[in-house]
């Protein structure tokens, strides 16, 4: 084959992705999801637009553009715990504005939420999960769990709960999930109702999605 023939096929091919690429949905945005540019909602008491960044060539933000992170997070968290990805955590988002039995937290410490978060998110700090009497009063005023006068726990109105942290390689949900002393599954929060976003901040922010805080 000649050289001449193999970029005017390559030219073809490239051609019709690109046709393609822009057919999908007629989109002249970038979308959330096909032919969804942006949602407006109001969460926990705030009102927000909820889209990915419009302006050609946005970078992402200075705090999570460095590789030099933490071990990466295992797909699976914990047996019955589910893994959920934006368009999931997005759904959450939506319901958790008219249901009650669904909270969306923020398990980072209190500085990174006020640095960078997603707008709506409680910050229930992991660290609370280090002592018992801490993790039963979060799990109370955040996750719908009661005490009884005997001590146990009662889990029959346990919220779901759509979790998330830094990112890929940040311990912090997972600690509060499984690691720390007084973690959800060792307290014996269901695990089906831990949903576990482990792109967290770094995949939200690649993204381009509204955020918050003083560090935008």
């Amino acid at each position: 084959m000649t050289i001449l023939k193999k970029l005017l096929i390559a030219s073809a091919v490239a051609g019709i992705c690109s046709v393609s690429a822009i057919a999908e949905g007629d989109e002249k945005f970038v979308p959330i999801s096909k032919g969804v540019k942006s949602i407006e909602m109001n969460l926990n008491g705030e009102k927000f637009t909820l889209m990915r960044n419009q302006t050609a060539g946005n970078k992402i933000s200075p705090l999570y553009d460095t590789t030099n992170r933490g071990t990466p997070q295992p797909m699976t968290l914990a047996p019955g715990v589910e893994t959920v990805g934006e368009i999931e955590f997005i759904e959450y988002m939506k319901k958790a504005q008219t249901d009650n039995t669904i909270a969306i937290i923020d398990s980072r410490k209190p500085g990174w939420y006020a640095k960078l978060r997603i707008p709506g998110a409680v910050n229930v700090p992991f660290t609370n999960f280090d002592e018992r009497d801490t993790a039963i009063e979060m799990m109370e005023d955040e996750m719908g769990v009661v005490e009884k006068e005997d001590g146990t726990l009662d889990f029959s109105k346990a919220k779901t709960l759509a979790l998330y942290c830094n990112g890929y390689w940040c311990g912090q949900t997972p600690g509060m999930v499984k690691n720390a002393k007084f973690a959800l599954l060792k307290m014996g929060y269901p695990a089906e109702k831990i949903k576990y976003y482990r792109g967290g901040m770094q995949a939200w922010a690649s993204l381009g999605f509204t955020v918050v805080g003083s560090g935008k």
